[in-house]
């Protein structure tokens, strides 16, 4: 086990060395603060979340999914280089509530087990691409938007 560690550590030092991975980094956390930046001013934003090299991520929400202890991230999941939207909840009991309201949801059909930090999750946009970032930043800003609203909708159909 230590040695894996190890060899670990070791990979990752002789990484970095080479810079690309922390050019990357950056240039994908500066692009997160500027989306959060252009969010519609309708929805009140969260600071950004740097996760661990997983999930770079700021929440919003708006009145109805406040007062329901729900919040929405639109998070760049690094692994999948994606953007994703989730709702999530204020506790886990919440979150278990409200998986057992969606869980037969079209953006849970394939989904079995209740996600750990979220209650379902939407690919929002899966080409990231800095030569057409104009035309990137407006698809997930959209794409966030009209997905959020989609699940507020359905919220307010299944009386959650």
């Amino acid at each position: 086990m230590e040695s894996d560690i190890q060899k670990s550590l070791d990979i990752y030092k002789e990484q970095l060395s080479y810079g690309f991975i922390q050019t990357a980094y950056i240039t994908l956390t500066k692009y997160v603060a500027e989306l959060k930046g252009k969010f519609p001013k309708n929805y009140s934003t969260s600071n950004i979340g740097f996760g661990y090299l997983d999930y770079t991520y700021f929440y919003f929400t708006n009145d109805y999914v406040k007062n329901k202890n729900l919040k929405f991230a639109l998070v760049l999941n690094h692994e999948k280089m994606c953007f994703e939207l989730w709702l999530c909840a204020r506790t886990t009991d919440i979150q278990k509530q409200y998986w057992n309201l969606l869980k037969d949801c079209k953006w849970n059909k394939h989904v079995e087990v209740m996600p750990k930090y979220s209650i379902l999750e939407v690919i929002i946009d899966t080409k990231i691409d800095f030569n057409a970032k104009e035309t990137m930043t407006s698809n997930i800003i959209d794409n966030a938007v009209s997905s959020a609203l989609e699940i507020e909708n359905c919220l307010q159909t299944l009386g959650g």
